[in-house]
């Protein structure tokens, strides 16, 4: 039996990934034939989220660096000394074969420890510029999978394997049936449909672009559009709609059909998280991109331009959006051949049996 621990946390960019690795070893060896334990870090969503999805975890009392001023930044060195201690107790009671990391502080106390006590490691990388625990681990890392070009800026060249992000869900549309698709949001095919998607909590940008734009329309806007406002918002956003009422809007909290909302969108505004990306060149739709400019190291701006500078998105920043977004997207979505040209691009970027890569190459390292 293969034995083989999974680390990362702390968004679910880290954890999502390393869920369907999970799923994909146990799809490529047989349920009986593999034994996977995730260490995450102790408080983080992980350690609900891979309960759920079916899956041992333990946690590392590690916490990230305060990026203001703070007292929690004086008990930081003795957390990462807590938790490297705890993490080599973990590697010695599992004794797994290979230890994969997915990014975040949670996966550095078990990819430190494992490297110095001669496990193989191999870390997956989701984004265009590397995250700051993958690059000082990633020297030492007998793979590195990575999801975009040109990342040898961060890792040695000869570790590099181009695997895309591991997504759990299948976005592609080809089986949909869009009329299906179109009543499931109570829209119909006379009128185009954008889609506005802010995460499972909500961007507050977004949402802000979407009343303005509704504001100015006298209670019937020209196109459709899904509208997903994320958990946060959503009491505020209904409120709203109350007020300035519109038809061939379809406004919710959270899109539990993502299948069908990409169906029969012809053009979505996203933020530009990693595997958000990816869902959207398997999913071949044109996309406007608006990074959010709240993340380390800006790696949605990166993540997005990544894809502009090949001709297979838009973007417009996160300040202007309010302003021209929507009017963007509208201005996309009058060319049909501009939308031809991005659905064509963006679609050659995507890699849809990531997770099965990311676990191929792990198993590689086990005896």
């Amino acid at each position: 039996m293969k034995k083989i621990i999974l680390s990362g946390g702390g968004t679910g960019g880290h954890i999502y990934p390393a869920i369907a690795v999970a799923e994909a070893l146990k799809r490529i060896l047989g349920e009986d034939e593999v034994e996977i334990l995730f260490v995450g870090a102790e408080g983080r969503m992980e350690m609900t989220a891979v309960p759920k999805a079916g899956y041992r975890i333990v946690g590392v009392p590690i916490a990230g660096l305060q990026r203001s001023l703070s007292l929690k930044n004086l008990l930081l060195p003795f957390k990462i000394w807590k938790s490297v201690r705890q993490a080599k107790s973990i590697i010695k009671e599992f004794r797994p074969d290979v230890v994969v990391g997915f990014g975040g502080y949670a996966s550095a106390p078990v990819l430190w420890a494992a490297q110095r006590m001669g496990i193989p490691t191999v870390i997956q990388e989701q984004n265009s510029y590397a995250g700051l625990v993958n690059k000082i681990v990633g020297g030492s890392a007998r793979s590195v999978c990575v999801a975009y070009d040109n990342m040898e800026r961060f890792f040695p060249a000869e570790h590099i394997v181009k695997t895309g992000n591991p997504l759990r869900a299948a976005f592609s549309a080809e089986n949909i049936d869009k009329a299906e698709a179109l009543s499931y949001f109570g829209l119909n095919d006379s009128l185009p449909v954008i889609l506005v998607v802010g995460g499972s909590l909500g961007t507050r940008t977004l949402n802000n672009m979407m009343r303005s734009w509704l504001m100015t329309l006298g209670g019937e806007a020209p196109v459709q559009v899904i509208w997903q406002t994320g958990r946060y918002y959503e009491a505020e956003m209904k409120q709203f709609l109350e007020h300035y009422p519109a038809k061939n809007i379809w406004q919710g909290a959270f899109i539990d059909r993502m299948d069908y909302a990409y169906a029969v969108a012809d053009v979505v505004i996203s933020r530009s998280g990693a595997c958000t990306v990816s869902e959207l060149c398997l999913a071949g739709k044109p996309t406007l991109f608006v990074p959010s400019p709240n993340v380390a190291e800006d790696h949605q701006t990166k993540n997005a331009k990544a894809l502009v500078d090949k001709h297979a998105a838009r973007m417009v920043a996160d300040s202007e959006a309010v302003d021209c977004a929507m009017s963007t997207a509208l201005r996309m979505i009058s060319d049909s051949g501009e939308l031809t040209k991005l659905s064509k691009n963006i679609s050659k970027l995507a890699i849809a049996d990531s997770a099965e890569r990311v676990a191929r190459e792990a198993l590689k390292y086990c005896e």
